[in-house]
């Protein structure tokens, strides 16, 4: 079946349209990281030997695949090796602990560990294959794995969210959730050129590499974010698409010769997964070529909301209105729909869903509503109103959650980790604007310990993501008359 006839059906797999892809242009780049080129035919046989390798090694189909490491061809071919495999990638944060780590490669249950070189040392209880030795590890060239069948509702991926204590949630995204985001892409993917420009464990990310890949374009896969190295490649290689959180932008445009660099080719320039302010966004329609869109949504699906920002000026501090196919509703603290213009807490419904939280039966349950029809929609946690025509306006973030760089941090896991201290006798976490991150979190405490002394102390015992801006010291935190600490009072305070 050709790439078309697949892309026009109610469903079809990746693996299938690479596959596809692979013989009707072999020669077409697929990805290219620094000097290397691989074609489509060359991405299509290197799956074979991963998902051959994986079969050989015991691993079947449904088992998770776990994955440490940046950007790179060899985590890439893993990802994609274990969909060939009929296995459940599970991309995991360098970032992280290595207790966080190797909690996640148990709470998957994954059978295997890719790793880098910066985890040699992760003790795991799982077959370990060295990112840096891949090539030795694959099937013999020319190998095929065994055929599986794959169907919508199998799961594709597990994507983690941020935590410092325990399990971090692990979000089971099924392949008919990665079909919507390849089925909504255009055909305009596929002579994309797409900057990947952020981590393959991420969400934001995936959301345009694999349509990229699925559509017949070339991924370009860069290392650590550098804005000039970015604007480098981007007119280096003709880039017509990328994908960024609003802290990236903010540093490509602070650039001082931003304006030297040929941007003509780009057609599309996205953003999600953190507050995106209007002067920003305006600052880049009107000095970097092409659409610039603005997407709001979950890793967990829900609804998702689409702002064309060229097409509508006016609109820039909303995150504009549902994309067709996405039903998005506010409610109250009773779960009671709101009357129109009021603020209510977001929650949504699309095709693009995750099944649940893996293992997270409560977690599941506390993250669905229910309208009275009895149709499933999950929930946003944010603060927001439609406005007149229907935009969407977010007010707040209901659990306090604080986004720093892309990057979803809960205030909740890190006072966890801050109560540990004997030195602390109370605490709280907050997010203040950050200029380098967007959003960074900040602490207080009450308590006999001393201050430098307890951050140091934190800080090395947290992913690096998770590491506190500052810390402050507090005679007693405020609470309110029913003993909840006043956050916002917390934050305003700092700022002032």
């Amino acid at each position: 079946m050709s790439a078309e006839t697949m892309l026009a059906s109610d469903f079809a797999t990746l693996s299938d349209l690479v596959r596809a892809h692979a013989t009707e242009r072999p020669a077409k780049p697929a990805l290219i990281c620094g000097s290397t080129i691989l074609s489509y035919v060359e991405l299509d046989r290197l799956m074979d030997r991963s998902a051959a390798a994986l079969q050989r090694d015991g691993v079947r189909a449904g088992e998770a695949v776990a994955i440490v490491g940046s950007n790179s061809i060899e985590v890439a071919l893993a990802f994609l090796g274990a969909l060939r495999a009929g296995c459940v990638a599970a991309p995991l944060a360098p970032s992280s602990t290595p207790e966080q780590l190797a909690a996640m490669v148990a709470d998957c249950g994954a059978p295997i560990l890719f790793y880098d070189a910066a985890h040699a040392d992760l003790a795991v209880e799982a077959q370990r294959v060295a990112l840096d030795r891949l090539s030795g590890w694959l099937a013999p060239d020319g190998t095929r794995p065994e055929p599986v069948h794959v169907s919508p509702d199998d799961p594709f991926n597990i994507i983690y969210s941020s935590g410092t204590t325990g399990v971090p949630k692990g979000i089971v995204q099924p392949h008919a959730m990665r079909w919507a985001h390849i089925s909504r892409a255009s055909a305009g993917f596929g002579d994309a050129v797409t900057m990947v420009a952020t981590p393959l464990y991420s969400n934001t990310t995936l959301v345009s590499f694999l349509p990229t890949l699925a559509w017949g374009g070339t991924g370009v896969l860069t290392g650590k974010f550098d804005a000039r190295t970015f604007l480098t490649l981007s007119q280096e290689h003709r880039a017509t698409h990328a994908m960024l959180v609003p802290v990236q932008y903010q540093r490509i445009m602070a650039l001082p010769d931003f304006d030297r660099f040929d941007l003509s080719s780009y057609r599309l320039k996205t953003c999600t997964s953190a507050p995106f302010s209007a002067a920003l966004k305006a600052d880049i329609v009107a000095r970097w070529p092409g659409l610039l869109v603005e997407y709001y949504g979950m890793t967990e699906g829900g609804g998702t909301t689409l702002l064309v920002c060229n097409a509508h000026p006016d609109k820039l501090h909303t995150v504009g209105q549902p994309i067709e196919g996405h039903d998005i509703r506010l409610i109250d603290d009773e779960g009671v729909e709101v009357a129109p213009g009021e603020s209510g807490e977001v929650v949504g419904r699309s095709p693009a869903m995750m099944s649940g939280y893996h293992g997270r039966v409560d977690a599941t349950d506390a993250a669905t509503w229910h309208d009275s029809q009895g149709n499933r929609f999950i929930r946003h946690g944010d603060i927001g109103r439609f406005d007149e025509d229907g935009f969407l306006i977010l007010m707040d973030r209901k659990k306090d959650l604080i986004i720093s760089g892309g990057f979803n941090i809960y205030p909740s896991d890190l006072e966890s980790v801050l109560a540990e201290h004997p030195g602390v006798a109370d605490c709280a976490v907050v997010g203040v604007p950050s200029e380098q991150w967007g959003e960074a979190p900040v602490g207080f405490f009450a308590g006999p310990g001393e201050t430098d002394e307890i951050l140091d102390w934190f800080n090395h015992r947290v992913g690096k993501t998770q590491r506190l801006a500052a810390l402050e010291k507090l005679d007693e935190l405020p609470r309110s008359e029913i003993g909840k600490v006043l956050k916002r009072a917390l934050r305003d305070a700092y700022l002032a």
